[in-house]
């Protein structure tokens, strides 16, 4: 065993989307990164085979589009099995449903590793131990790492959760859902959960000739298992509820999960954060875990890389709990109500009736819409302006002559101050940001987006693309807004009046 030690500024546990996406975030805003990963390469399973409304947009925010190739896209989604028209929230893009958690990872690594990112595979995480200003990670195969933070991104058996003392209630698993990625079948999809008698079944048709099955028994409790289950254990009980003999297909991965619903009191302790499934698990309904996680690397990575460059306080670390957190807490609600609905018998039926009737409602449809495809978050705000905490929709813009969109705008890492009505005093006044800040100024193009700005001249939008400041409506200024979240800034000294 050869022991190698090495310092860097954070050091992520876990290589998959969460982690991945974290560590590309991190470097592109400027901090060191070590990411250490358990296995010795990617194993070609796919527990997450799409993205939700909310991921597409932060992909197509970074560039990342693109590299997935052409997207089979759809506008319908379900709630706990109650279809969904994903339509109904003029969403920029569609989702996202048979990509394969594998293509995902493939392209993350690819970005992290051009960005810099030192990616150790076939290192264990066996101690975590924390100092006044430092963390220290060593593994089973002897790499000691040595770093101002660590972040765990491995999963809901996660070891750094554990190591570093998180707590992590919720409710264990009551039910056993098998999954089967299989070759030499031909199945009708059934995206949203299916009821049939003594259970609930889903397929979907995957890139490779590949179908996935998904099959759970109601009432059977989780059982104790050291590995996966058996192929013929799935194919019997795929065939007792569907009627339908898959036991001559050939198994690419064959998988088990339950239904527990855990997350931890905080995502911060100290000098370790987590996020994604270490944070939290829940049923996989609709796919959201991963997308989550994957969120939660963004609203991360920025804060973390500003604050071991020394350009914002510690304390802007303290805002991941604060926003994530609840994000997490209204997750595992959603998520556990679609379990009742997915896995609930007849005494079920009567709710599931009352849900379908009320999903015909437009706003129902909507809330419902958006709670299943991330697009419901929004994070305290001081102000009155409806953009302030959300997410800034894509905007087609002209500068300086030429087209563009404020996702290109937010393509580099960094904060925007976005002037819409050619304001030289409101610029002025973030002169001393400029490091951290992209000042920009700009018209909008189209009239349905000067209707959704409703009389906005001016937004400043952190690096995540949320709206931390507007005028009119910030009950603050925007000094202040600008300290808040980007430091004490430097440069020419006092910002001129805005009048």
């Amino acid at each position: 065993m050869q022991e190698s030690r090495m310092d860097t500024s954070v050091v992520v546990v876990g290589a998959g989307p969460t982690g991945l996406m974290l560590a590309a975030e991190l470097r592109l805003g400027g901090a060191e990164v070590v990411l250490l990963e358990r296995l010795p390469e990617p194993t070609g399973e796919s527990r997450g085979i799409g993205f939700t409304l909310r991921t597409m947009e932060i992909f197509d925010q970074r560039g990342l589009l693109p590299r997935f190739g052409e997207l089979a896209t759809s506008t319908a989604g379900h709630f706990g099995g109650i279809p969904l028209d994903l339509g109904v929230l003029g969403a920029t893009h569609e989702a996202a449903r048979t990509v394969p958690q594998s293509t995902t990872e493939a392209v993350l690594a690819a970005r992290a590793s051009e960005l810099g990112v030192r990616i150790l595979r076939g290192r264990t995480v066996t101690g975590v131990e924390q100092g006044d200003d430092h963390v220290t990670v060593t593994t089973a195969e002897g790499t000691t790492v040595t770093a101002r933070y660590l972040v765990g991104c491995d999963g809901g058996r996660s070891v750094v959760r554990n190591a570093a003392g998180f707590d992590f209630p919720g409710t264990p698993a009551t039910t056993e859902l098998f999954l089967a990625d299989l070759r030499g079948v031909d199945l009708p999809p059934r995206m949203s959960a299916q009821q049939v008698p003594g259970g609930m079944v889903m397929t979907a048709k995957l890139p490779g000739g590949v179908h996935r099955i998904i099959v759970g028994e109601r009432g059977v409790p989780p059982r104790r298992r050291t590995g996966p289950p058996a192929f013929a254990e799935v194919a019997d009980l795929w065939k007792r509820l569907t009627g339908i003999d898959v036991a001559q297909a050939e198994p690419v991965w064959v998988s088990a999960f339950g239904d527990a619903a855990r997350l931890v009191t905080e995502y911060r302790r100290g000098r370790v954060l987590l996020a994604g499934d270490a944070a939290h698990v829940h049923l996989p309904a609709g796919g959201q875990g991963m997308n989550t996680g994957i969120q939660d690397a963004l609203n991360l990575g920025w804060k973390l890389a500003a604050v071991v460059r020394a350009t914002a306080p510690e304390a802007l670390l303290d805002t991941y709990h604060d926003e994530r957190h609840e994000v997490g807490r209204r997750l595992l609600a959603n998520t556990r109500a679609q379990g009742l609905l997915i896995l609930g018998g007849e005494e079920v039926a009567p709710l599931r009736e009352v849900l379908t009737e009320l999903a015909d409602h437009p706003e129902v449809a909507r809330d419902l819409a958006a709670r299943a495809s991330g697009l419901d978050v929004r994070y305290p705000a001081a102000g009155d302006s409806p953009l302030l905490g959300a997410r800034i929709p894509q905007l087609a813009l002209t500068r300086a002559g030429r087209d563009t969109t404020v996702f290109e705008l937010l393509r580099g890492g960094r904060g925007v101050l976005l002037d819409l009505a050619d304001n030289a005093r409101l610029r002025a006044r973030a002169e001393g940001w400029r490091e951290q800040v992209a000042v920009v100024t700009a018209e909008v193009r189209a009239a349905a987006d000067t209707r959704r700005l409703d009389g906005t001249t001016a937004v400043l939008l952190r690096p995540d693309g949320y709206v931390a400041w507007a005028a009119p409506g910030s009950y603050q200024d925007l000094p202040t807004a600008l300290r808040r979240w980007f430091g004490p800034g430097r440069g020419t000294g006092r910002p001129a009046p805005l009048d």
